[in-house]
């Protein structure tokens, strides 16, 4: 896409959403990071399932220590890997409060420190937490900037840094959330619905699926 596509391509899909937000529930920025480490191969849906209840009980890297790895595997078995994320949920609290004062530090690198977070995670808390311009790479943006010729890029770090050089004001904020809706939604990895896609028409995607026939019921 040239700089007027790309201008063009963000403003549609402000305009159909203003407003984004991550789909992930959360109280506070703590949690926020709690639930971006659990949603890894798993879905926000999923995750929001299981830390409903854990989020009225726990807010805290104190209270998470407190509840215990055992203790937090049963508020979280519903979701994949959770043998592992528990782990490293209990013992990134332990590092924030030992390293950080029990604060989630308002840095990336700081943030890729910490168990169980990689780039992608603390790119996200960034954003969403602190209000960074960052671009988180999950599978459906990364889909979403290939197919559209957006960024393209064999891996996520690439691909991030395509998109951070191709975006522009006033879309850097919202940009890695209108894309990863986008793709969850619309631009979907086995069958994409490009009929009703709004920005169609800029996309390099040549194998555009067409619009569902409707049966004629017969009388």
């Amino acid at each position: 896409m040239n700089k007027a596509q790309v201008i063009e391509f963000y403003s549609r899909l402000a305009a159909d959403n203003p407003h984004p937000e991550t789909e992930l529930l959360s109280v506070n920025t703590y949690t926020l990071l709690v639930a971006v480490v659990l949603s890894a191969q798993a879905t926000d849906a999923g995750v929001n399932k299981a830390t409903r209840r854990l989020f009225q009980q726990v807010t805290t890297p104190e209270q998470m220590v407190a509840l215990g790895e055992e203790g937090l595997k049963e508020h979280i078995k519903t979701i994949g890997l959770f043998n592992s994320k528990a782990k490293n949920v209990i013992a990134l609290s332990e590092a924030l409060i030992a390293e950080h004062g029990g604060a989630v530090p308002a840095d990336r690198d700081a943030l890729e420190k910490l168990p169980g977070v990689g780039r992608k995670t603390a790119n996200v808390v960034m954003n969403v937490a602190f209000g960074a311009e960052t671009f988180a790479v999950d599978t459906h943006l990364f889909r979403v900037c290939n197919r559209t010729g957006l960024a393209k890029g064999k891996t996520p770090l690439a691909v991030e840094l395509k998109l951070d050089k191709a975006t522009p004001q006033p879309f850097r904020l919202h940009a890695h959330h209108w894309l990863i809706l986008h793709g969850r939604y619309t631009c979907k990895a086995r069958t994409p619905e490009c009929w009703r896609c709004s920005v169609a028409d800029l996309c390099a995607f040549k194998q555009k699926t067409p619009a569902p026939t409707k049966r004629v019921k017969e009388v």
